[in-house]
């Protein structure tokens, strides 16, 4: 799945804090820390994919939820950050 999404556009978003990004992130990945997102939602395009990382996947989840009650329809939860190194 994450190959294809790629392929389409997708834009890499790692909800963990700058911090937490900062020690160690995938290649492409945009940091957009949770507490941050909604007043941020201007940076993340509506028209392309949006796939979601975190240390667990609990904060690309919430994530998830608040991208979609935002209208964003091609939302996807990858969990781990280190799964975008694959």
């Amino acid at each position: 799945m994450l190959p294809e999404l790629k392929i389409k556009g997708a834009l890499l978003v790692d909800v963990r804090s700058t911090g937490e990004f900062a020690t160690e992130s995938a290649p492409g990945t945009v940091n957009i820390p949770l507490s941050e997102l909604g007043s941020r939602l201007t940076e993340i395009p509506k028209s392309s994919p949006v796939v979601l990382c975190c240390a667990s996947g609990t904060r690309s989840g919430l994530a998830k939820l608040l991208l979609m009650k935002n209208g964003y329809q091609q939302v996807y939860n990858v969990g781990r950050w280190s799964k975008l190194l694959d």
